[in-house]
């Protein structure tokens, strides 16, 4: 036992202590509680002696206890890699196992052992398991919440660790599971104790940490010294975050110790006050934001709104809504062929703008609802989210070739392929800015024309096109397109679709939560569309993925994350599409997947996969399998009236001055341009409380938790 104590190797000791040295890169060593490095042979137990084979027995048995005991009291120690943050990544500290207290503790080197431990963790009731985030890592989880990811040199050392990690929490685990069981009754009290222990910890760390912000904050800001110190800043933000987490955790075990230790009836705990726990204990609590995502494979699974069913929707619309004016606004005499570029430029590495970045980190906490957080102007794209909502469509035609689909699967099978096309133009890649937030009222028309060739019926094999720029002599199809803003708290933005000669539309309401997330922001899209075939009679109800801002700090990126369906009541099929956030290590990033089944007969009939911006590979139920590039994917340009035809309150006529700034990289003009539409809206806002004017949207009606458009194609048809 000794031997495996002292190197990681089984079977490559000597029975000479000294070949085990703690300078060896990885290899633990084994030290008495004096700290010196020693070993005994495994063969020290003689069987020969005076007395005889019973004495013999009992001298191994007693050998092999001391052995043991004096094992328990031995410390192992060595170097690992251990991972720090995003910021800094992996790093060699000395670990220094403690079998007696039960802790692992580690330090910034060898030397450093005499000094205070940079950190150390309880290993009583602690889970030690391997990871395959990286080579030969595992995490050391402990039940306050705190966990360590570490890297040995490779996998024996990793396993040896492993093993001794799971033995020393065993062992104390053990031994507080009897003392426990010896205590009988005064249980309860001990975990009373304990918990107003951990109250009394966060109470004093949350004093610390409001006194370092209050340090921070009271520093000039000018100097060697700074309040706007980019480590300071940073410090600020990380501390928040950390007690944050640390609240959090205290929650959960809190809750974990209240059901394990007052087992009482689900009666009396749905009886108690809401947000009080039902045995009177006190409940460290977080501040949260209200929130309808569950965190679920690393992303924010997007959430279904609680709107009625399309066919109601039809019948209460059917019954005498006011008719207003909406895509009838706009003549296509008026509209041009939109020649901005629509290009934007990567973030690139934010050096220079990184103590902004870092100051606003420093405001926030984990979970943090983004809504009513002005962020700063420089990472904003040149252009309304009601407009990227509009980019969506930039390939109509395949939009339109859904309703040309000969039988129901090949229809969703069609809407699935124009579904996973539509996200490549609409978020521009994956640029890591944010569009414009709209301002309540303001609005956004445009239109498509389409050559009626290219969405003719056709194999799956050839994608319904014309050549490039060939048109028909039956003329195009016009598809016509309003997005509205209707809500500003919480931020709702709905838009219509129509084409009438093809007899299909898609309506649809989006509520943008913006959420702080630690190094990442995710925006998650809650509602829902539905698009109508009326020709066929059927309603397609889909939902829309997560958005995540990767590596704020450093090179931001953005990727999509979460899980979607589309969904047929009629046919009976539906489809599921998975966004998959990239690993923490490894893997590739914007892979999507998809699978489309027949309900009733539980058959697959489609799987897709590849990158939503990238290519795509789909497999049909025939054997067929055809490969698609968003990237190369013919774009027809949109419709619009030119900025100064335009209302007062569409986006482009709204926010040209910030635009046209944006383009000049003026961020300075742009940003006073940007506060003035802010401080225009909050005036307007004032007014109607003043006057006890509601707002009222002008192209979108509300019917229950949804949007619905005031004059959609199924009233007229």
């Amino acid at each position: 036992m000794d031997k495996t104590l002292c190197s990681p190797h089984p079977g490559t000791n000597k029975s000479n202590s000294s070949n085990c040295s703690a300078a060896d890169r990885g290899t633990p060593t084994t030290r008495k509680p004096g700290g010196r490095s020693g070993s005994h042979s495994p063969g020290s137990g003689s069987l020969g002696g005076p007395a005889g084979a019973g004495g013999a027995r009992g001298a191994v048995l007693g050998n092999s206890m001391n052995l043991q005991q004096q094992a328990r009291k031995r410390q192992l120690e060595g170097v690992l890699s251990k991972y720090t943050n995003l910021i800094q990544g992996w790093q060699n500290r000395y670990f220094v196992l403690d079998p007696e207290l039960g802790q692992l503790q580690y330090f910034v080197n060898e030397q450093g052992r005499s000094q205070k431990p940079r950190g150390s963790l309880p290993l009583i009731g602690a889970s030690v398991a391997p990871s395959d985030e990286a080579p030969h890592m595992f995490i050391v989880h402990s039940v306050n919440g705190e966990l360590y990811k570490l890297r040995a040199s490779d996998a024996k050392e990793q396993q040896f660790w492993i093993h001794q990690l799971q033995a020393c929490a065993r062992r104390h685990s053990d031994s507080s599971a009897k003392v426990r069981k010896l205590k009988g009754s005064d249980e309860h009290l001990s975990v009373e104790r304990a918990g107003g222990q951990e109250l009394l910890v966060m109470s004093q760390a949350e004093g610390q940490q409001k006194s370092l912000v209050q340090s921070i904050d009271s520093l000039p800001t000018r100097g060697p010294l700074s309040c706007l110190d980019q480590d300071l800043l940073l410090l600020k933000a990380t501390s928040a975050a950390t007690l944050s987490c640390l609240g959090e955790c205290l929650s959960i075990l809190q809750h974990s110790q209240n059901h394990g230790q007052n087992p009482q009836s689900a009666s009396q705990r749905h009886h108690a006050p809401h947000g009080a726990p039902s045995d009177g204990a006190p409940v460290w609590t977080v501040p949260k934001s209200p929130s309808g995502e569950q965190l679920k494979n690393g992303g924010l699974t997007p959430l279904r709104s609680a709107e009625p069913s399309p066919a109601l929707r039809k019948k209460s619309l059917c019954h005498g809504a006011e008719h207003h004016p909406g895509l009838e606004d706009v003549s296509p005499a008026e509209e041009a062929t939109d020649t901005e570029d629509n290009e934007e430029e990567d973030l690139g590495v934010l050096d220079d703008q990184r103590s902004v970045i870092l100051h606003l980190l420093s405001q926030l906490k984990l979970g943090m609802d983004l809504t009513r957080v002005v962020l700063p102007t420089f990472i904003l794209e040149k252009r309304s989210l009601l407009e990227m909502y509009a980019n969506f469509m930039a390939h109509p035609d395949m939009f339109l070739s859904i309703t040309a689909g000969a039988t129901a699967e090949d229809r969703i099978v069609r809407f699935v392929e124009y579904y996973l096309t539509a996200f490549h133009e609409g978020r521009k890649g994956a640029v890591a800015k944010k569009p414009y937030n709209p301002a309540l009222g303001e609005t956004f028309h445009c239109s498509w024309e389409v050559p009626r060739d290219r969405v003719r019926p056709a194999p799956r094999s050839e994608p319904g096109r014309g050549p490039p720029g060939e048109e028909a002599p039956g003329g195009c199809y016009r598809v016509r397109f309003v997005a509205e803003q209707v809500s500003h708290h919480p931020p709702v933005s709905a838009f219509y679709c129509e084409s009438r000669e093809k007899t299909m539309c898609v309506n649809a309401h989006v509520w943008t939560k913006s959420k702080f997330m630690g190094m990442s922001i995710g925006v998650s899209m809650v509602g829902e569309g539905v698009l109508c075939l009326l020709e066929h009679d059927e309603e397609y109800v889909f939902t829309l993925p997560c958005a995540y801002a990767r590596s704020i700090l450093t090179v931001p990126w953005v990727e999509l994350g979460g899980k979607v369906s589309i969904n047929c009541a009629k046919s009976g099929y539906s489809a599921t599409v998975t966004f998959h956030t990239k690993p923490f290590y490894g893997g590739k990033v914007h892979r999507v997947t998809a699978e489309v089944k027949h309900n009733p007969t539980n058959t697959i009939v489609c799987k897709a996969q590849g990158e939503w911006n990238g290519t795509l590979e789909f497999t049909y139920s025939s054997g067929e399998t055809k490969v698609m590039d968003t990237s190369k994917l013919p774009v027809i340009r949109k419709r619009l009236r030119p900025v100064e035809k335009q209302g007062r309150t569409e986006s482009r006529r709204l926010w040209q001055h910030v635009t046209k700034s944006l383009k000049e990289g003026n961020i300075d003009e742009a940003t006073k341009h940007k506060h003035k539409l802010e401080e225009r809206q909050r005036g307007e806002e004032r007014q109607r409380t003043a006057d006890n004017k509601p707002w009222t949207p002008r192209y979108f009606i509300k019917e229950g938790e949804g949007w619905i458009y005031n004059s959609p194609l199924w009233k007229s048809t």
